[in-house]
């Protein structure tokens, strides 16, 4: 839990992934296209990526990817993000964690 705080806090919008996820592909896209750098674990890839994800459930994700963080707070799943960016509030909450400057 303590390496997974440390990921969450080392960047502005964080956001633990499966290449083998369709929604985890949205969620990136959605942030790349809004010109954010995100940090992105492939939990499918990286090291102790089973560890993270349980780590991950035990906060609380279901399901465990996508699961984003802006400024160090989780906002949640694909759902979440989805819906923050209909009622325009993904923007305004990327410019607070200072991952978006326009």
């Amino acid at each position: 839990m303590d390496k997974l705080q440390k990921m969450i806090s080392e960047k502005s919008v964080v956001i633990f992934s499966k290449n083998s996820c369709c929604m985890s592909h949205t969620v990136k896209t959605l942030f790349i296209d809004f010109g954010v750098n995100p940090t992105i674990y492939e939990l499918d890839e990286i090291n102790r990526g089973k560890e993270i994800e349980q780590a991950l459930a035990q906060l609380g994700c279901s399901p465990t990817v996508p699961v984003v963080f802006i400024g160090g707070q989780l906002v949640g799943g694909a759902n979440q993000v989805m819906s923050l960016h209909l009622n325009r509030s993904l923007v305004p909450m990327l410019k607070r964690a200072g991952a978006l400057w326009l």
